[in-house]
Formats: structure tokens, C-alpha cells, sequence
């Protein structure tokens, strides 16, 4: 028996959301050399999953739906460029991207996702701008999911994407990895770009999965590719450090039920411990340049996560003076909770609340979840129940992710069993 069509539209719908989250990088990378703007990409991409809908339902989905929607949309975006180019007398140019595009895809096949991260990581626009534009385009992130990120309301956030897309839409540059002399001005955002990729996708902001093994793996294959691209670059060594430090712990941070395993209790013999020298090795590299920088130094810490081989053997004053240390180079609200949890392990809960009561007074991490979850783990440990059942039922009025929920609730039912 056939299925319906409006499951078959459901299925189709469900296919093409798969593969423009797990392909967005490659997919605007690709057309970003046909069309020459971010703008023009996401349209001709978006006529290319319009026709999936109305092609795909008579001719089934393809064995290769990322390469369907890139090929489409690539015929797609040309012939807007030809019309356009007739209206405006532009052929020439037009012809120019496509021998471009034709002399790319004949040669030896590149990684157009480097690329489009340093296209729009643009010194002429905000941080903000660049890192955010980049994960839309990069990596498929929903604006809301961009603005957790960023821990802004999520119109803020969608004004600021437009403004950017059109400020690099008025920027004349080729679609390519600037010279050496260039990349310094990029290269902060490009790194806060792949790190924001792997956070997203080690710690999900929303939905039913806590980990999104994808964006985890792209980000650590574009921390590899830009590695590559600047082999002398200590932060650069030390992002790729750090992601590869935390991924080793991937598999030991759930249980079989889905529920999150927090670090002290994880099983360490699940951790991947090929990863861990990797990621050890790299972090020596970087360290031995002289040249500290706050990736560097939060890899430092998760290698000392690493090389504990029981949670109580963790060497938890190192941890505090590193944090200290990366205060002193990014003093913002986040590494602020860090550092006051590394002082509740290293030194008691007690010493550590007053710490959060600061960060609470500056209001800085108001829609921050894991600042009451912090604080009611700190209560719970010292007995104040109470108090630690309404710090946990702040921070679930602040989680969306679906395991994060359920480890929340259950910590809440103890501590009110507790009290």
C-alpha cells in the first residue's frame, strides 16, 4: 500500500530539513562560487528545495538529496544571473562565474566551507554580526538557536543578521580565503565561529537531543582545515585542543535511557582516549609557542579532566588558577560561573556562593540557565533544600533542551524529597 500524500510530503518535508541542517555549510559554500553573495546563495538555494517539493513526490527523493539540491539550485542561481545580466548588460561577468564555477568543480575538489566563514567574518562588521551570520549560513542554526548562543532576545538577534547580510552584500571581494596579511583581522571571529558550532552541537540549546554529534564533528573538521591553513597559530592549535578534548567525553555524557551524565559520575573507560592524547599533544604544541590565549587555556583545563583517571584525583586548584587565568584574558560573565564552580570544588560550596551572588547582581547572565543550575547544585550540597529546589526550577524555566529538562527535574525531586 502506497503511502499518502500528505505523508509523502511529510517525509519529503522531513528529508529536506535533515539535509540543509546537516549540509548548510557546503551547500552555501558551493553556490557562494556561482553567485558571489550570501544573499543570492540562500535564494537559489531556497528555489532549489521548492522545486524538491513539487519534483520529488512524482520522482521519489534522490539517492543523494544534498547533491540534487546543490546541482538545481546551481542551474537555478545561473539563469537569475543571466537574466539579470541581460536587463543590466552584465553577461560578461555573469560568464566570468560561471568558467569559475566550471574550473572549481573540474579541479581538485576544495572545502568551500573555509571560504564562506571568512567571507563573512568581514572586519567590517561586528563580531556579533560575523559569528552569527556564519552559523546561520554555515552551519543551518535556527535564529533562535543563534541567539541562545549569543544570550540576546531572538528578534534582537534577526535584525542584526539583516543588517549584516546587507552590509556584506554592498562588500566587493572575491569569495576566497584572504591573503596571510589579511587573516589576522578575521581570524578572532572565524575562531569564535567554530567554537560556537561545536557548543551547539556538544550542548544543544533546544529540542530532544542533548548532543549533536553532527555539528560536533563539522566543527572539529573545520578546526582541522584551518589548522592546516595556519600551522603557527597557537589559538588556532588550541581550539582544536580544546574540541577534541571535550568530544573524547562524547559518549560517557548520556546513559542508555538518553539522561545526562554529569563529570564526576561519567564512566571514564568510555571516554575515547585516543582523542584525549590527540588532543593533549596539541595542546603542549600550542603552549610551547609563548603566545597564551583563552582557547589554549580552556583546553589546559580539559586536559586536566582528561588525564584524572578517577573524578576525585582531579586537580581542581590547577583548574581554579587557570580559570583565574582566563578571567584575567576574557573576563566575561560565563568564565566568571567557570571559575566559581572550580572554587566549590576546589575549595567548598560555601566560598563559592558569594561568586554567584555577584554574577546574579550584574545581570549579566539573566537568561543563562546553567547560572541557577550552578547555584542549586551549590545549595543542594550544602542542605539548604529549599532554596535549592527554587534555584532548580529557575533554571528549568530557562532550559528548552529536552535531557537537560529531565536531568533538572530529577535533581528537583530530590531535593524536595530532601526538604
Amino acid at each position: 500500500m502506497s503511502a499518502s500524500p500528505a505523508a509523502e510530503a511529510g517525509s519529503i518535508g522531513r528529508t529536506l530539513t535533515r539535509v540543509y541542517r546537516a549540509e548548510a555549510g557546503r551547500l552555501h559554500g558551493a553556490l557562494m562560487r556561482v553567485c558571489g553573495s550570501l544573499d543570492a546563495a540562500e535564494d537559489a538555494l531556497q528555489d532549489a528545495m521548492a522545486q524538491a517539493l513539487d519534483r520529488w513526490p512524482a520522482e521519489g527523493i534522490p539517492d543523494n538529496p544534498a547533491a540534487w539540491l546543490t546541482t538545481t539550485a546551481r542551474r537555478k542561481a545561473i539563469d537569475r544571473m543571466r537574466r539579470a545580466a541581460t536587463r543590466a548588460r552584465k553577461a560578461d561577468e555573469v560568464e566570468r562565474r560561471v568558467r569559475v564555477e566550471r574550473a572549481a568543480r573540474q579541479g581538485v575538489p576544495t572545502d568551500d566551507e573555509l571560504p564562506l566563514i571568512f567571507t563573512c567574518c568581514h572586519p567590517a562588521l561586528t563580531l556579533e554580526a560575523q559569528v552569527g551570520l556564519t552559523l546561520r549560513a554555515l552551519c543551518g542554526l535556527t535564529t533562535a538557536e543563534v541567539a541562545r548562543a549569543f544570550l540576546v532576545a531572538e528578534p534582537t538577534l534577526a535584525q542584526r543578521l539583516v543588517r549584516a547580510k546587507r552590509k556584506l552584500a554592498g562588500i566587493a571581494e572575491p569569495f576566497a580565503v584572504p591573503p596571510p596579511d589579511a587573516l589576522p583581522a578575521r581570524l578572532d571571529a572565524v575562531l569564535a565561529v567554530i567554537y560556537l558550532v561545536f557548543n551547539e552541537g556538544y550542548a544543544a540549546t533546544a529540542g530532544d537531543a542533548h548532543i549533536r554529534r553532527s555539528l560536533c564533528a563539522e566543527a572539529i573538521r573545520l578546526g582541522r582545515l584551518l589548522h592546516r591553513l595556519m600551522p603557527d597559530r597557537a589559538e588556532v592549535e588550541g581550539l582544536l585542543a580544546l574540541m577534541l578534548l571535550h568530544d573524547a567525553r562524547r559518549e560517557a555524557r548520556q546513559g542508555a535511557d538518553g539522561a545526562i551524565v554529569v563529570l564526576e559520575a561519567q564512566d571514564r573507560g568510555r571516554w575515547d582516549r585516543d582523542r584525549i592524547a590527540e588532543g593533549t599533544a596539541h595542546v603542549r604544541a600550542a603552549l610551547a609557542r609563548k603566545a597564551p590565549g583563552p582557547y589554549q587555556i580552556q583546553a589546559a583545563i580539559a586536559a586536566l579532566h582528561g588525564e584524572a583517571p578517577r573524578a576525585e584525583d582531579t586537580d581542581w586548584a590547577q583548574i581554579e588558577a587557570l580559570y583565574a587565568t582566563l578571567f584575567a584574558l576574557q573576563p566575561s560573565p560565563v568564565v566568571a560561573l567557570n571559575h566559581a564552580v572550580a572554587v566549590a570544588m576546589a575549595r567548598g560550596p560555601a566560598e563559592a556562593l558569594p561568586l554567584l551572588d555577584t554574577l546574579d547582581a550584574g545581570g549579566g547572565l539573566a537568561r543563562y540557565p546553567y547560572l541557577p543550575a550552578a547555584r542549586a547544585d551549590l545549595l543542594r550540597r550544602l542542605a539548604r533544600w529549599d532554596e535549592a529546589a527554587a534555584a532548580y526550577r529557575a533554571a528549568l524555566a530557562l532550559t528548552d533542551n529536552a535531557p537537560e529538562r529531565r536531568y533538572l527535574e530529577a535533581r528537583l525531586a530530590e531535593v524536595e524529597a530532601a526538604g
